[in-house]
């Protein structure tokens, strides 16, 4: 049984098994799932970019087709050496095209398969779980303590340090994407570069501004089942800066948040604080008060519409503002109580 925890994908990603020819990455992480398959397709082949060594197939063909994937994954490349296929999942059922492959593993060829949030008991899920030429990794949002472990890596490797409450600002405002903190960090980073410590007002003059702001409240407006208010802001920060990925990232973020504290409360355990629920100080009376709206189950439901709507955004890109104002729209119904069409 080979299923990898968020957590300890890193040091497994390391050091991959020889004999491990499939692996499935899924998560709503969306970004984290593209940076673990870059991981694994960089220790699979020697170039990525050469189409003899590399094959991308969508789910929608080999779910036409299941026996393309044994076929593809047994032919020899036309100047030998290793390759590797990856599989956009989409939803798509994928087990009748990965049962042969598992059950006669190719010799040269890695296959990975990039999905969405996946259930226990989803059949590709299980199927890879329980093989042992396969492997099922997670990809969900990091935690904070993996979060400030991130910060410090690549403050460290940028030659740069960090204030505490520059580090603590910066952990409640990322997290809920991988690409996306990977990206405010780089632009962090550029910023102090030179200055040698990176301080609170580093962190403010970068990472959050107006339209950051904005998006906030958006992202509020649509949690306290305001669905109107929830769309009028975020038009206005599309219109500013045209981010919808950055509106549906808040949105996981402080659903991944919310969900987290209502465990909490459901096993009366004490409030972690604000910073427990991955914000900052200032944020603190407005979690409370929508941790009395949300049961942990509604709070899933926003947590797996969300993570796929990241996702189609990102396949979408001329769609993302529709596609995120349907979320937004979503999750204010889920507040409400009601289940959204």
């Amino acid at each position: 049984m080979v299923a990898i925890k968020s957590h300890e994908a890193e040091r497994f990603l390391a050091r991959l098994p020889s004999h491990m020819v499939l692996y499935l990455v899924f998560g709503t992480d969306n970004g984290l799932v593209a940076e673990r398959t870059r991981m694994i397709l960089a220790r699979s082949v020697e170039d990525p970019k050469d189409p003899f060594q590399f094959l991308r197939i969508a789910g929608d063909d080999l779910a036409a087709d299941p026996q393309r994937l044994a076929d593809e994954a047994h032919t020899v490349a036309l100047f030998g050496g290793r390759r590797a296929i990856l599989i956009s999942a989409q939803g798509k059922a994928l087990v009748p095209a990965v049962e042969p492959v598992l059950a006669t593993p190719p010799v040269d060829c890695t296959i990975i398969i990039e999905a969405g949030a996946l259930k226990k008991d989803a059949p590709l899920r299980k199927l890879c779980e329980r093989d042992k030429n396969a492997a099922a990794i997670e990809c969900y949002p990091d935690n904070q303590r993996e979060l400030g472990q991130l910060i410090e890596t690549e403050v460290a490797a940028a030659r740069l340090s960090i204030t505490r409450e520059a580090s603590e600002e910066l952990q409640g405002l990322l997290g809920a994407d991988r690409l996306t903190t990977r990206g405010e960090l780089e632009k962090l980073l550029l910023y102090a570069h030179g200055d040698g410590e990176i301080t609170r007002a580093h962190v403010e003059a970068i990472v959050t501004d107006a339209s950051g702001l904005f998006a906030d409240t958006a992202v509020n407006a649509a949690f306290s089942g305001d669905a109107l208010g929830a769309e009028k802001t975020a038009r206005r920060v599309f219109e500013e800066i045209g981010d919808a990925n950055m509106v549906l990232g808040m949105a996981l973020r402080q659903a991944m948040s919310l969900h987290r504290g209502r465990l909490d409360k459901n096993e009366g355990m004490a409030a972690r604080g604000p910073s427990g629920y991955g914000g900052s100080s200032w944020r603190a009376a407005a979690t409370e008060q929508l941790l009395t709206r949300w049961s942990a189950e509604r709070l899933a439901d926003a947590i797996a519409l969300l993570g796929e709507a990241i996702g189609q955004a990102r396949r979408e890109p001329r769609l993302a503002e529709a596609i995120a104002l349907r979320a937004l729209w979503s999750v204010a119904l889920l507040a409400a109580g009601r289940k959204p069409r």
